[in-house]
């Protein structure tokens, strides 16, 4: 099967989601070109014309180009991505390259003599494995975060061109945007420590703010839109493999002996989305919670239920589930007279999105409408579909969960690596959209550094907003007035929970 040479699989990406969507499963065929004689070591197998599992050796043996045969994307992206649940991503690349020197005969192969070798003979092998090497530094750049890894790409890389000097400006290319996504994730990273330093630094100094988020952004429309600019710039920053590592982690972590920090910064990205999420719910229930006047925390929840919609309308799900989160905490559902007054015909829409019946149904419907919009939009404001993360979450944990990783003769369930990798597709596709409205700093950086109430002190806020009623809520009360906390933000350290990505996927669990 040959494929012709392509551009960068950056712009590309929908496609791949689309590609997926096209098909039940991945209809491969044998590139008939085995490394070695055990022929059961190397055998795939088809259920209804689609593959369905094979040995780890057959799916690395699948993935390894020819002169004429090269794989197909959503394979790559497939088994790219479960893979690391078998074997590390710089064993498999050594293991790829090392298949790639022993099918194209090219032992001794280094720098100096690549011109004593006849490429007659090879083909499109060359402009094959650069292909795979772009395709797979543009799928999972992260991956390319561990040294030995590098180390290996430059090793290959100048091998190749060694052969194939005439791919030097394609190589060039690949490199550069590796370097460029990797400095990028590094620029990103640095950006969030600032954050949470300035965050710490308000909480350290008990810095109480003047002013609520009602007077910072008056227009529930403008602060929906900058919502959309954090949600946009922290989901396009998690890579594909973080949710499978993520499943993986308790057997890395064994293997690191003791060693955490390369485990931990693999799945970085999506711990720091869920915390994001924490903290968005827990600043709407603080700022409901701090005005006295019970006339003004009606306007505080009237004004989120108006962002809520306006998110609901950018197609922004994961931060109408953030408020709608924040307006059910127990501190704020509590203040019966507060919401007695708050307009009932705002709150229809969102009890409607809310509504967990039938698997989140209602939420799953227009999360398909916005899809289909995306799909056809020609601007990105039309583009725009940031999914509820913890169902997004809760399907992937599900779908991990309910299947095994492997067949019980062993072999690899690659039906189950392609279903992982279909549904992910689609998040793929959601990333690579820029938010088309202007960025408000002022606004951001309030939302995202503004002091918040952790648990004792929220309780403490509500309580003084209503009285509290039951024998249980009275004695409480007294308890909290005793050694009342300062406020805190719900994902520095002291806060756990949202933390550990298994939490996450089984507190998503019990959401249906």
């Amino acid at each position: 099967m040959v494929k012709e040479n392509r551009e960068s699989i950056g712009p590309q990406m929908p496609s791949l989601a689309q590609m997926f969507s096209s098909c039940s499963g991945y209809v491969g065929t044998d590139n008939n070109n085995h490394a070695s004689t055990n022929l059961d070591a190397e055998t795939l197998i088809f259920e209804n014309g689609n593959l369905h599992s094979g040995p780890l050796e057959a799916l690395i043996q699948h993935l390894v180009p020819t002169s004429d045969y090269f794989p197909d994307r959503t394979y790559t992206f497939s088994f790219l991505l479960s893979s690391r649940l078998f074997i590390r991503p710089h064993e498999l690349l050594a293991q790829v390259f090392k298949l790639c020197v022993l099918q194209q005969n090219l032992n001794g192969l280094d720098n100096a003599n690549g011109f004593n070798i006849d490429k007659s003979r090879l083909g499109n092998f060359g402009p094959h494995l650069v292909n795979l090497l772009s395709e797979w530094t543009e799928m999972f750049p992260y991956d390319f975060r561990d040294e030995p890894m590098m180390k290996q790409l430059r090793d290959i890389t100048q091998r190749v061109i060694a052969l194939y000097p005439e791919l030097r400006k394609d190589i060039t290319n690949l490199s550069y945007n590796l370097v460029t996504k990797l400095t990028n994730l590094k620029s990103f990273e640095e950006n969030l420590a600032k954050i949470e330093a300035e965050e710490q630094r308000k909480l350290d100094s008990h810095i109480v703010s003047t002013t609520d988020i009602t007077e910072m952004c008056p227009n529930p429309l403008a602060l929906a839109q900058q919502l959309t600019h954090i949600e946009l710039e922290r989901l396009s920053m998690i890579g594909p493999e973080e949710f499978v590592q993520a499943f993986a982690k308790e057997k890395f972590k064994a293997e690191e002996n003791g060693n955490k920090e390369s485990v931990t910064k693999s799945t970085h990205n999506l711990e720091s989305y869920v915390q994001w999420f924490n903290r968005l719910s827990y600043l709407v229930a603080s700022e409901i919670t701090s005005h006295a006047k019970k006339k003004m925390r009606v306007k505080i929840i009237e004004y989120f239920i108006d962002v809520a919609k306006e998110c609901i309308n950018i197609g922004n799900f994961n931060s109408l589930m953030a408020i709608i989160a924040g307006m059910n905490l127990s501190q704020v559902t509590r203040l019966k007279k507060t919401w007695a007054k708050v307009n009932k015909d705002k709150l229809k829409i969102l009890e409607h999105q809310m509504d967990p019946s039938n698997n989140f149904g209602s939420y799953r419907s227009c999360l398909k409408a916005a899809m289909w919009r995306s799909e056809g939009a020609a601007e990105d404001r039309g583009k725009i579909v940031i999914p509820f993360f913890s169902l997004f979450v809760k399907d992937l944990y599900f779908l991990n969960e309910g299947c095994s990783n492997k067949q019980e003769d062993g072999t690899v369930n690659f039906q189950k690596c392609w279903q992982m990798a279909k549904q992910i597709s689609d998040l793929i596709a959601w990333q690579q959209v820029e938010c088309p409205f202007e960025k408000m700093g002022s606004v951001t950086n309030y939302i995202l550094t503004a002091p918040i109430y952790k648990e004792p002190m929220l309780s403490l806020a509500s309580y003084e907003c209503e009285a509290p009623e039951t024998n249980f809520d009275k004695e409480r009360f007294k308890q909290l007035k005793v050694q009342p906390s300062p406020p805190v933000s719900p994902s520095s350290s002291d806060q756990k929970l949202d933390q550990s990505y298994s939490y996450t996927a089984k507190a998503a669990a019990s959401l249906s």
